[in-house]
């Protein structure tokens, strides 16, 4: 029997080391487990953090560039209506200048037109008060034109047309125009214009 017991107890023994080993391996495995798991959170997180940090530069780059854009747009939409005012007013003193020195523009207007058209007989269409103050004073027209061409211009007088002022010049048989109406001149002098108003008022 002494035998026996002896062999259990041996027995008993092995047993109990296998177990304290396969205990200590379980432990190391679960620490290293552990570690593993503890390493991937962090650089999980990590990686979460700059994922976030970087959707919140686009988001902060985003919304600036967005508040850049209005401002520009409001910028531009207060420039183009101070730029239409101060065109509107322009053909109101156009439209407002005194007899003599209007007198003087239109005649300056029709030499422009003659000396383009190179033609030495016209027809001069614009608003009635023009219309009349041209035939008012056509003699004194006639020899204006005359003396800066240095030949015989012929007059006559055409259309009544839509202008706040200036004339419309064509030959006689119309098929050559220069129109030299304010509204048209203010449209192809309106690009400098543009940017000459912008520069003023902007800088």
């Amino acid at each position: 029997m002494e035998g026996a017991r002896l062999i259990i107890e041996e027995i008993n023994r092995e047993a109990e080391q296998k177990i304290r080993y396969i205990l200590s391996e379980a432990e190391k495995q679960a620490e290293e487990i552990k570690a593993e798991a503890e390493k991937r959170a962090r650089a999980r997180a990590e990686w979460i953090l700059r994922k976030a940090q970087t959707q919140a530069e686009i988001e902060k780059q985003r919304i600036v560039a967005n508040a850049k854009l209005e401002i520009r747009k409001k910028r531009l939409a207060l420039q183009e209506e101070l730029i239409k005012e101060v065109l509107k007013s322009l053909k109101e003193k156009l439209a407002a200048l005194p007899k003599d020195e209007y007198f003087k523009v239109v005649s300056d207007l029709m030499l422009q037109a003659v000396k383009e058209l190179g033609e030495d007989k016209i027809r001069v269409s614009s608003n009635e008060a023009t219309l009349q103050l041209i035939a008012e004073k056509i003699d004194e027209i006639k020899t204006f034109l005359n003396e800066k061409t240095g030949r015989e211009i012929s007059i006559e007088l055409g259309d009544k047309i839509e202008t706040i002022g200036g004339v419309l010049v064509e030959n006689v048989d119309r098929t050559i125009r220069v129109d030299n109406t304010f509204e048209a001149r203010i449209e192809r002098l309106e690009s400098e214009l543009r940017s000459r108003i912008a520069k003023v008022l902007f800088g």
